[in-house]
This record gives C-alpha cells, structure tokens and sequence, in this order.
C-alpha cells in the first residue's frame, strides 16, 4: 500500500515530470487548489519523504564506468558487511536481497579514488564476504530518475513538460571547465534543484541575473539534471528486484531497448561480467512481478538465464541513506573538483 494520499501522489508524478515546476502551475494542471497543493508537498519535503535534487553529470564527479557489486556473505555477516560498506563514499547503492547473493551494491569511480585497490582488496578484505561479483557498466539504458509513477493524463504531462529546460548547450567533460560560481551553484542544486536565483544571489554576493544565467547555463548543459528523491515503497511499489540476464550478444540491444521501454525498469545496463544485462525494477506485489518474469521476460528472444535477488530493505540509493520512506543528507565527498 502506497504511504501517500492521492494528492501526494499526483504531486510526486507531476514533479518526476517537471521537478521545477512553480507550486502554482502544479496546482492548476492537477486541477488542484494551490493552498493544498503547497501544503501536501511541504509535508512531503518536511517529512524528508520527497527531496528535490539534482543528478551531477558523470564526467564532472566519476573518472570512470561504475560497477556492479553482488556481495555473498558468510552465515550471519550481512549486517556488518553493509555497516562497512557505508563507509565507502564510492558505495552509490546498498539493498539487501534474498537470493543467490546477500547484497547488490553499485560502485562509482568518484574523481580521487583509487577503484582498482577498491575492487581488488578494500571491499573484498571486508570481514564477513564470502565472494564478490563484480559486473562492469558498459552501456546504460535506463537510470532510476526515467522512472514513472503513472497517474497523469497525456495532456497533464505535455504542460508540465513545458516547465523543463531544454538541454541545448555543449555538455561539461570536466569540473575544470566550471567557473567558482558554476561549481558553488551546481553544489547547491545538487541539495535543492528548486532553489531560487533570489537565494543564490544572496548566498553567493551576485546579481539574481547572474544567479539565474548560472543556473540556466548547468541545466541546459545538463551538468545538473532534475532529479526526484522517493523510494518507491512510498508510493506502493513495495518490491524492488535486481534481475541478471546472460543474453546472446546479437540479442543485447533489443533486450536493453524492451527492458528499458517497461514500466516496472528502474534501472537498465549491458554489463561485464558473469552476466551480460542487468535490470533493476519495481513492482507492487507478486503477482506483478510474477508476470514480468513469465511474460515479459521470458518474451525476450536471446535470453538464456536470470538470477533473481529480491530486496529485503534499501539502505543507501544515489549517496543518500533510507530509514525505511525517510530519505537523509547526500553523503560528505561526493562533489570534489
């Protein structure tokens, strides 16, 4: 069951839309009082349900392609495992699974780290890891901010898509071609992506214009990308999946594109490794997951195997811990020019 009322959820569904939308056009294309509609996204904001962030692009925080980690522990060792793991800025995502494997974990080369001593004697040396798998991204498909809760009508979806900026500028490749005040700005974006210029103006000594051309500049470079934060338990989808796919590799791209192109996909890679496509999803009982695997994949043409982990509870997703709905503070070390 979802924790959210039907006005929060329409609410969370227009911002996977357009995280920038005014609270007032919110309200006008949910046909919904303004007054409510302030009022229930504040609770979700104050509740730390929903926080309203910014995606940094890879080049300008990773030095390299992240990893895969599907941990197996020792009988009775998965607690402590994490506990360490929590300790790796590096470590993106941490979810206890049931399955062949204890936990999956996401590994990002973060610019001053040192991946190979990571994924060859830091991580492994953990006390309590019976082995480890280690699966390389190669190509990403689908990222967890694509997914939708859907509740909106496709004339709902087209007004808010007109409060997004448009990416028309060349992409950043390095932090070094950000001014002080683009980095200062995409730090705070980061944190808040609904911060006004007013706010960065004050913050930062300079002229709102200034302010709003700065933030326009890292939007529509995409050097900063709008970005919802809530976990899917909150909004009914109680079951989070991790799915390992060795498929023939004539057949990789068309699976990527299928799995991508469904509802319940989170997240979606080609990797290396002891499996070829990874699909991370979610679903709202067994049933639905039940279906996905029966129909869905087994729809797919070059698939030859799965290896299915279900989660057991999210303790960290996109550098940020979960208490179960709540959501905390993006981790310390993760912006470094």
């Amino acid at each position: 069951m979802a924790a959210l009322n039907d006005a929060q959820l329409d609410i969370v569904a227009a911002l996977q839309v357009a995280p920038r939308a005014p609270t007032s056009a919110l309200a006008e294309i949910l046909e919904m009082p303004r007054t409510t509609t302030a009022r229930q996204l504040q609770k979700l904001l104050d509740a730390n349900i929903v926080r309203l962030i910014g995606r940094i692009a890879w080049p300008l925080i990773t030095s390299g392609p992240p990893s895969e980690l599907w941990i197996k522990c020792h009988p009775g060792h998965t607690a402590a495992v994490v506990e360490e793991l929590r300790r790796f800025r590096e470590v993106q995502f941490i979810m206890v699974t049931t399955g062949s494997v204890d936990i999956c974990a996401h590994l990002y080369p973060l610019r001053g780290s040192d991946v190979s001593t990571l994924v060859m004697s830091s991580i492994p040396s953990i006390s309590g890891i019976a082995s480890i798998q280690t699966h390389l991204v190669l190509k990403t498909a689908k990222v967890g901010q694509s997914w939708r809760l859907n509740r909106l009508t496709g004339d709902q979806v087209v007004a808010l898509e007109s409060h997004t900026e448009p990416v028309v500028r060349q992409p950043f490749t390095s932090p070094d071609q950000l001014s002080e005040l683009e980095w200062q700005v995409l730090e705070q974006l980061a944190n808040d992506v609904r911060v006004s210029s007013t706010d960065l103006a004050r913050r930062f000594s300079v002229s709102p214009s200034t302010a709003y051309r700065t933030v326009q500049t890292l939007l529509q470079s995409e050097a900063v990308a709008p970005r919802v934060e809530v976990e899917p338990a909150a909004l009914g989808f109680g079951l989070n999946v991790m799915i390992a796919l060795q498929v023939d590799a004539g057949s990789i791209p068309s699976v990527l594109a299928d799995l991508a192109a469904h509802q319940s996909s989170r997240m979606v890679s080609m990797v290396a490794g002891t499996a070829s496509v990874i699909s991370g999803g979610v679903f709202r009982n067994e049933a639905e997951l039940s279906d996905f695997i029966t129909d869905d994949i087994g729809a797919l043409r070059g698939v030859h195997t799965m290896n299915i982990c279900v989660s057991q509870k999210i303790l960290r997703r996109y550098w940020r811990e979960r208490d179960g709905f709540k959501i905390g503070e993006q981790i310390d070390g993760i912006l470094r020019r």
